[in-house]
């Protein structure tokens, strides 16, 4: 595992982020644990909280709680529900204050790193909610505010300079907007963390060679990429389909430690149920992209 500064605060960071829901439970406490215990021994400092759920939130207190806490960094998703059925998106003072409140009394954490406000609307967020939030951050009770999100929304939110974190999309075919997010962020000295490294979009060979393909050639005519013989070398040239061609690397690998390759991003957020894929991804870090990759993925990133 490699580790990263997280924004300006000094702390070490690894360049992975477990993210942990009410699904890690599914198979049982036991099965969660060794989830838990598989990230430790792979070097992984870092935990996300998908849901304010008081029973994942304990499970995960106490399979931390051999850890040194200041080694530690845990991030609480709010705003989004408690992860049970039919709960609604909630930025109220109330029930942020009394999800965290929770979180903390049932887990033993001490403290929360990262309070992580999962993409709240232009007016979903008064005035009043930031205030108690910020409450909590002068008692320590949170360490950091983070906001998380893709809309356009985002660009306010990071603007304000109320936040110290971000929490983002990124991946192979960004848009030019979420980079710009992420200049400004980093203007601010924000932490940055990364998720969705690998969306739907590029999942399968098909799908990714049809990425910025034309439908059409000059004029109209059926020239350029699509009218090419799946046998024929050049194929999908111009897509991201060499993420499912190249030698002993999956295109879901490519696409993560591409994530780690950007200086501004502090950690990647994962998701795993099992440890054996949980494994498979913590061994990423520790591999170099094959020479000339990079150069692929910007060529077919600038293609449209």
């Amino acid at each position: 595992m490699r580790y990263r500064p997280f924004g300006a605060s000094g702390a070490a960071i690894s360049t992975l982020t477990l993210s942990l829901g009410v699904d890690c439970l599914d198979r049982g406490v036991s099965a969660a644990n060794d989830l838990i215990f598989t990230a430790l021994e792979a070097g992984i400092n870092s935990y996300r909280l998908e849901t304010a759920d008081p029973v994942l939130a304990e499970v995960v207190g106490q399979a931390l709680v051999n850890v040194d806490r200041k080694l530690l960094n845990v991030s609480l998703e709010l705003g989004a529900g408690d992860g049970r059925k039919g709960s609604a998106r909630d930025f109220s003072a109330e029930g942020m204050t009394g999800a965290i409140d929770r979180c903390l009394h049932v887990s033993g954490l001490g403290w929360i790193d990262v309070a992580l406000l999962e993409e709240p609307g232009e007016d979903e967020l008064p005035q009043s909610s930031l205030n108690a939030l910020k409450a909590l951050r002068a008692t320590e009770r949170v360490r950091y505010l983070g906001v998380s999100g893709e809309t356009e929304v985002m660009d306010a939110y990071v603007s304000t300079g109320a936040f110290d974190v971000l929490a983002t999309p990124f991946h192979v075919n960004i848009d030019w907007r979420v980079r710009s997010r992420l200049r400004a962020a980093r203007e601010q000295d924000m932490a940055i963390l990364a998720y969705d490294y690998f969306p739907s979009a590029l999942d399968t060979d098909k799908k990714a060679a049809t990425v910025h393909q034309p439908k059409k050639g000059l004029f109209g005519f059926g020239s350029g990429p699509r009218g090419r013989a799946k046998d024929d070398p050049l194929a999908g040239a111009g897509t991201f389909a060499f993420l499912h061609r190249t030698p002993h690397w999956t295109a879901e690998a490519i696409c993560l430690a591409h994530a780690m390759t950007d200086p501004a991003i502090s950690s990647v957020l994962v998701r795993a149920t099992e440890p054996e894929r949980l494994n498979v991804l913590a061994a990423v870090p520790e591999r170099d992209m094959p020479p000339g990759l990079s150069a692929q993925i910007e060529m077919a990133r600038v293609a449209a």
